[in-house]
């Protein structure tokens, strides 16, 4: 692992693959057709939106459609497999997201190795969950929560989308760092597992705010905490969870890569209209309304990105003895 690291981050630092002059007008020319956005899920979740709103303002930037190809399927594994072999010239481009860096560990078979086969391009924005229990609850803060949890061992469950997602890996650090029990019940997907959140047959979900945020406002669901720093403006008055365990932070990110061996050239000009993207005013709006900050900065910094979260997540896979079914 440490020496796939090695070579992504060396990858991700813009490795060259082909004759400089070659390499430079290659850059200076893309693109010059249609671009294919590949999200690895299906329509209208978050990176479905994310590469909506991208890709509408990168076809304005670079005079030249992208078209959005929905490929779900094995928690993104299809799409990404689909990008993995396609032609690196460019012209194919997948929506990186948190359950990437997951399934790297999660899953013992790939046909490809992400980190070696997928070069990181630009980061987009980076989102936190927010812990939520029903109104009816009886904890009212994250110490209250963790209190009730000692006092009932093995009477709590915390519900996901599905093994291997975010909100299911957010339940399982929170155990490990709190040394609390709960039983894991995972959904198809958040909107089933939040309508029996809301009746009690579980008790807690620890979910991205783009789910949770309308419930939130409505009164059918209590935040407790957000995962990262800073509070986010959409329920200010709700703290951050490292506040009560020093040390969690989890968040949801998205960004951009391409199959191995794209000219360096094109990433480079890809990277440098994805951050131009990132200071309009109307594309972080979109952004902030589903909780999200922007993430500016170069391939590396994505490439690095995605490996600390690659290490991180491997161990809680390990340390859980999370397994795919």
């Amino acid at each position: 692992m440490k020496l796939i690291r090695r070579r992504f981050l060396h990858l991700a630092a813009g490795a060259a693959a082909l004759p400089a002059v070659s390499r430079i007008a290659q850059g200076e020319t893309y693109p010059s057709r249609p671009v294919r956005l590949v999200v690895p899920f299906a329509p209208a979740g978050p990176n479905d939106i994310i590469a909506r709103v991208l890709g509408q303002w990168l076809s304005e930037r670079f005079g030249q459609p992208f078209v959005i190809e929905n490929r779900p399927g094995a928690a993104t594994n299809v799409g990404t497999e689909a990008v993995v072999n396609a032609t690196p010239d460019g012209y194919t481009v997948l929506i990186v997201s948190s359950p990437h860096a997951i399934n790297a560990t999660l899953y013992e078979k790939l046909h490809f190795n992400f980190m070696r086969d997928i070069a990181p391009v630009a980061g987009i924005l980076r989102a936190p969950n927010v812990m939520v229990v029903a109104p009816a609850f009886p904890a009212k803060s994250v110490p209250e929560f963790i209190s009730y949890a000692k006092a009932n061992p093995g009477k709590l469950n915390f519900a996901s989308s599905g093994i291997g997602a975010s909100n299911h890996m957010s339940g399982e650090l929170f155990k490990i760092m709190t040394g609390i029990e709960m039983a894991h019940v995972p959904y198809r997907s958040s909107g089933p597992a939040l309508t029996d959140l809301f009746s009690g047959q579980v008790q807690v979900m620890i979910d991205a705010m783009s789910s949770t945020i309308e419930h939130i406002k409505a009164n059918r669901l209590r935040p407790l905490a957000v995962t990262s720093p800073p509070r986010s403006p959409l329920i200010p008055d709700t703290p951050v969870m490292s506040d009560f365990v020093p040390g969690y932070e989890v968040s949801n990110w998205f960004g951009l890569g391409m199959p191995r061996n794209t000219p360096t050239e094109v990433i480079d000009r890809f990277n440098i209209a994805v951050n131009e993207g990132l200071t309009d005013s109307k594309l972080k709006a979109r952004f902030a309304s589903l909780g999200g900050t922007t993430l500016p900065g170069s391939p590396a910094d994505f490439g690095k990105l995605i490996a600390d979260e690659t290490e991180k997540w491997g161990k809680v896979i390990r340390m859980a003895h999370i397994k795919q079914e």
